[in-house]
């Protein structure tokens, strides 16, 4: 009888891409997928470790489902809080075998697999993939490839699929350890992005990457291989949408692409906007330049949609750069807008500052923010009652316009008439917070 296994995914979209390429290379191996994580032979736990509250969700998850194995399962953990923090793991929850992406794989039996898990070895593998085919899971900056991203993957059950088109970060922001565990930044080749986009065989691509304006810089191309790459998964796929743009990098032949793809949907990692603030967070730009570029986008397309995050509480935080901040909040009316206290990230630049923020403060201000920003949400989506609006049916009774993005954004309400991953005109009549609802169009 087959393996069976389970994968508990947690953290972002790129997360989500990996486990898809850990199902991929599992189920090339013969193992087949578990009905629940008790049933499983082997399960995953692919880990977060952005910030104290994802590495702390990411533990209880990991205890959660030791505690509840079937006997003889094994528990790996792999993704960012391996990479980061893997010794430690092992040496306070020696029951399970802990994996980083940062390790090769080759054609090798099972047997000197389990060897490795016991010992807690951080070069060993997962799972062998099929014999014969050595492949690299993860990365590993001195190689030229990274072959983790283009492992195989399964076809998505849903009609909308997030494509990870680099991997690492070439950036030095002040709060962010990404670049220390996952490595610089190193882009796929169009060829084999566009070999995934058409295996998928969905309707809507959704590119993500750590630094995604930067694709193809590692390459010597400057940015100006992101532009035909989404012109070439625009043409395989009725809607391509990008997450994780730096605001430096969105030049007007960029804003144009993507207005041209008929999803002008605009994912700005802004963080803040008080020029000396952004400047002791090593962050580029300022509000005037934000508002400016947004204003520009919307006269150009008045559908845009905007979405963006910002980090309060970050050391040196004035008065004055909170007060720069909701006006900055209450001018641009983003669509979307996610708020977020400062972490303290071990090694990180900002892990040096002693001008503290007190945390009784933070709170205040984060929700002084998300009370405006709920304001505006609600406000942005009430504009659009009476509007048509096409709409990609995700599942029966739900579905999205170019103004939601998956999972982070809010949803429209369907007749059930609607077949998953079709496209169909209705009209909005109604809004909720940051769901809709809408009819078929008579």
């Amino acid at each position: 009888m087959p393996r069976r296994f389970w994968i508990e995914t947690l953290g972002c979209p790129k997360n989500e891409v990996d486990s898809d390429k850990l199902t991929g290379t599992l189920l090339a191996d013969g193992y087949v997928p578990a009905s629940s994580p008790g049933q499983a032979d082997v399960v995953v736990v692919n880990t977060c470790a952005f910030i104290e509250a994802a590495r702390q969700e990411s533990i209880d998850v990991i205890l959660q489902l030791s505690d509840g194995r079937k006997a003889g399962a094994e528990v790996v953990v792999t993704g960012c809080l391996a990479e980061r923090h893997g010794a430690e793991l092992a040496a306070a929850i020696p029951e399970v075998s802990v994996r980083g992406f940062n390790v090769s794989v080759g054609a090798h039996d099972h047997d000197h697999d389990h060897d490795h898990d016991h010992d807690h070895d951080h070069g060993g593998a997962i799972l062998a993939p099929a014999p014969g085919t050595p492949v690299m899971i993860g990365r590993k900056p001195s190689l030229p490839t990274f072959d983790l991203l283009n492992l195989p993957r399964p076809r998505s059950p849903r009609p909308w699929a997030y494509v990870k088109i680099a991997e690492g970060c070439d950036r030095a922001c002040g709060f962010c350890a990404i670049p220390s565990f996952r490595g610089p930044q190193r882009s796929r080749t169009v060829d084999d992005i566009l070999r995934e986009v058409d295996e998928l065989q969905v309707q809507e691509i959704v590119l993500v990457a750590q630094d995604l304006a930067s694709y193809g810089r590692d390459q010597g191309q400057g940015t100006k291989q992101l532009v035909p790459l989404v012109q070439a998964v625009a043409a395989r796929v009725p809607r391509v949408r990008l997450l994780y743009l730096y605001p430096s990098e969105l030049t007007d032949t960029l804003i144009d692409t993507i207005c041209d793809t008929g999803v002008p949907y605009f994912d700005l990692s802004l963080q803040h906007v008080s020029a000396p603030h952004l400047r002791r967070m090593k962050r580029w730009g300022d509000g005037a330049r934000f508002l400016s570029r947004i204003d520009a986008i919307r006269a150009r397309e008045p559908d845009a949609a905007f979405r963006s995050n910002f980090i309060v509480g970050y050391p040196g935080e004035t008065e004055d750069d909170h007060d720069q901040l909701l006006a900055f909040v209450e001018a641009a009316r983003l669509d979307w807008c996610g708020f977020f206290s400062y972490s303290e990230e071990v090694g990180t630049y900002a892990a040096g500052l002693t001008d503290r923020i007190d945390p009784e403060l933070v709170e205040d201000r984060l929700a002084e923010l998300r009370e405006l920003q709920d304001e505006i949400t609600q406000e942005r989506r009430d504009e659009l009652i009476g509007r048509e609006v096409e709409v990609l049916v995700d599942e029966r009774g739900v579905g999205r316009s170019h103004r939601e993005a998956p999972e982070i954004d809010g949803v429209i309400g369907l007749p059930d008439t609607l077949e998953p991953g079709t496209f169909a005109r209705v009209r909005v009549v109604g809004a909720l917070g940051p769901d809709l609802d809408a009819e078929e169009l008579g």
